[in-house]
């Protein structure tokens, strides 16, 4: 059997080409050399199909031998990673491997997100499979980054033959396990508590969970982890897969008969069917694979380093980002030019470096009922022009940002009544509503164009640094009036490539300009829109407790410095809860630091307090975004203090956080264990002089101060005693 290997500086990922072309799995795990395909064991088994080409070998079958990129159609009865139709509506297919080749550099994706890197930073391994019948050819990319540990995964599909064919499931990465007892963690959620963490054992059958509405979703992420069951967050082998994709997507784990298990990623293939003319191409998103054997916590130290530095772009990827101000939660909609530039001048005074003018500065948009798609500034609400606001708020020494929601419209608008096609309404029906508005339309070009144009001709006019760029409903009613009805899967699939254009566009046009993605807070956080935007606004829940349990799940796939996080007034909007300024702001800084209230409504103590928060949050900066992360406590789990320290990579440095969550009367003393720091080496904690011995931290632990009163705050700086 032939062999192709791909090595990383810790992992070994290796295919087997057997005879007559079939393409096998053979191995992803720890770094080791020679052939693989001495794990495999044949025999025939009752009920499990042989090729034609080997009919009389009848322990040869697809239906138990590891594969590669399954289709349907081989013989292979578990879940295809790739499946088709053609225009007679048969299925089928039969890939074998044509050839391969390996290239110096990474591939690029036309039009899709993906992970970048310099050209001695990596290689490409392609290996093209046919499907001799149709003249379908499928060409498999491996980008491998070897100081990473990382091997991304996307797949192309090319229509050679003479006739239509129709895609029906095209998954970004298929891996088969022949051993294994696995947990599956992944996480679920709901509008305002996205991203809990879920570990679940992979039983026999199919266990799968993914979005239809559009987005990658608050409901559930396009990030999964497979874990061995003994594995904690310091050791253990792990599998980690992120989709870079934005739309709906579909995960899924099948653990056979043969107790093989299967793990999958890519595009939803519910309701995808989608055309491939002779000669035309279709590009599936990436995915992004990661292995170790030393646990949860490395896993996500390999995914933060990778989206930092190969999936984030621009001037803002490795530069702190400006502390900001949002009116929203201060004024919502009701507001004028002179109160936002009153809360203006206050966040100025006590150090605030951005003000961001949130939902109504535009058409006819006093609610939420009206004045979507006219991207007009309302003068006469803000009574002056945008850029005579903007120059204000610059004379005091901020900058200036803008909140869009640039793919819904309004009934009530301008817009609406001009374009009525434009917006995503099946006709001779009424639409599903969401937040009193519809969604345009951008799987058409001219659709993107439009609002691409209208929302740079705002950007050109006034000192913009910053936008908030917003989706706030799920998808329903698809249906387009561009050159006929096309079937859902493929305008949504359409739909996501003209969001991903029209960022590329804004990009490329405004290179200065901070973007920060939002759909209702956390509803699209995922590695795909983090290559256009580098920080997403992590959950429309504020409340600095509930944000714990959020950011904690967040942090297993995605790093710090993608986290939107900011201090909001109490009782906060979503809860009622009433929590500290000091905790609040604890909380925040485990992200891209900001607030989230007018502080002219704070004591002059508090004020004073925020320009502490402020300083503290630039000192600490660079270990906060640059350090390895690490997940203390379980927050779901752990009843008396919450935890999570920032380390700096040579452990000379941490930066510990710490909230008390449950209170006792004559409760014990929690300790809390810290990580990632020298055992034989001693520390200085800055705020109180104390020594602590680096071991005794990570064996015994921190003790938690007792304090009187829930969810009180502490942080501590370690640095190395010279």
């Amino acid at each position: 059997m032939n062999t192709i290997t791909m090595h990383t500086r810790n992992t070994t990922y290796q295919i087997g080409i057997m005879e007559h072309g079939f393409l096998l799995h053979l191995y992803y795990g720890p770094r080791t050399e020679g052939s693989m395909d001495c794990l495999l064991s044949y025999y025939d088994r009752g009920f499990s199909g042989n090729p034609y080409e080997v009919r009389e070998r009848r322990e040869i079958s697809m239906d138990y031998l590891p594969q590669e990129y399954s289709c349907f159609g081989n013989g292979d009865f578990r879940s295809p990673a790739f499946q088709m139709r053609d225009e007679n509506g048969v299925f089928g297919v039969d890939l074998r491997c044509k050839s391969r080749k390996r290239y110096e550099g990474k591939y690029v994706i036309q039009g899709l997100p993906a992970v970048y890197a310099a050209k001695e930073e990596a290689y490409t391994e392609e290996v093209l499979l046919e499907d001799k019948a149709s003249g379908v050819e499928v060409t498999l990319r491996y980008g491998v980054l070897p100081e990473l540990d990382v091997i991304t995964r996307s797949v192309e599909v090319r229509n050679n033959g003479s006739r239509k064919v129709f895609l029906n499931k095209v998954c970004s990465a298929s891996m088969d396990f022949l051993t294994g007892d696995f947990d599956l963690l992944h996480f679920y959620g709901r509008h305002t508590m996205e991203r809990n963490v879920e570990r679940i054992p992979v039983v026999h059958g199919n266990q799968g969970f993914g979005s239809r509405r559009g987005t990658s979703s608050h409901q559930h992420n396009p990030f999964v982890i497979l874990a061995d069951r003994e594995t904690t967050e310091d050791h253990g082998s792990c599998w980690g897969m992120s989709l870079l994709y934005s739309g709906n997507f579909w995960c899924e784990t099948e653990k056979d008969q043969y107790d093989q298990t299967r793990l999958q990623i890519g595009i939803l293939p519910e309701m995808f069917d989608y055309p491939l003319a002779p000669g035309e191409v279709f590009l599936s998103p990436e995915a992004v694979m990661a292995y170790t054997e030393q646990g949860l916590s490395a896993l996500s130290h390999i995914y933060h380093e990778l989206i930092r530095r190969h999936v984030c772009r621009g001037r803002f990827r490795d530069v702190r980002r400006p502390v900001l101000i949002n009116n929203w939660e201060a004024t919502y909609f009701t507001f004028t030019g002179e109160q936002i530039l009153n809360i203006a001048e206050q966040a100025s005074e006590l150090g605030v470096e951005m003000f961001v003018l949130d939902d109504g500065w535009f058409g006819k948009r006093d609610n939420d009922d009206s004045g979507l798609g006219d991207w007009v500034v309302n003068e006469k609400k803000i009574g002056m022009t945008l850029g005579e606001l903007s120059e204000k708020i610059h004379g005091m020494g901020m900058q200036f940002g803008l909140w869009i929601e640039p793919e819904m419209v309004n009934e009530d608008s301008e817009l609406y009544r001009l374009h009525p096609d434009w917006a995503f309404v099946i006709p001779g029906r009424k639409p599903i509503m969401g937040r009193n508005q519809l969604t345009l339309d951008f799987s058409r070009r001219e659709v993107v164009d439009y609002i691409f144009e209208k929302i740079s001709g705002i950007l050109e006019k006034a000192r913009i640094e910053y936008i908030k760029m917003d989706m706030n409903r799920s998808i329903n009613d698809v249906y387009t009036a561009a050159e006929g009805f096309q079937n859902y899967g493929e305008i949504m699939h359409r739909y996501v490539l003209g969001v991903y254009d029209f960022l590329e566009r804004l990009t490329q046009r405004f290179p200065g300009l901070l973007i920060e993605g939002c759909s209702g807070g956390g509803g699209r956080f995922d590695a795909g829109m983090l290559y256009y935007t580098p920080q997403i606004w992590c959950s429309d829940d504020t409340d600095a407790i509930e944000r714990i349990h959020i950011q904690h799940g967040t942090s297993f796939g995605y790093p710090i410095s993608a986290v939107g996080s900011h201090v909001s007034a109490v009782p906060n909007h979503q809860t009622g809860r009433t929590v500290s300024l000091n905790t609040r702001a604890a909380v925040a800084m485990a992200g891209s630091f900001g607030y989230e209230l007018d502080l002219n409504t704070l004591s002059e103590e508090e004020k004073e307090e925020v320009k502490r928060q402020i300083e503290a949050y630039k000192e600490n900066w660079e270990i906060i975004h640059e350090g390895l992360y690490y997940r203390l406590t379980d927050p779901s789990k752990d009843p008396d203090a919450a935890a999570w320290s920032f380390v700096s990579r040579d452990g000379s440095e941490m930066f510990l956080n710490i909230v008390s969550m449950d209170v006792h009367s004559n409760a014990p003393v929690p300790y809390v264990r810290c990580r990632g720091l020298m055992p034989d080496r001693l520390y200085k904690v800055k705020e109180t002089g104390r020594i602590y011995s680096g071991g005794a931290l990570m064996s015994v632990g921190f003790p938690v101060p007792v304090s009187m009163g829930e969810y009180n705050a502490w942080q501590y700086h370690f640095q190395l005693c010279k």
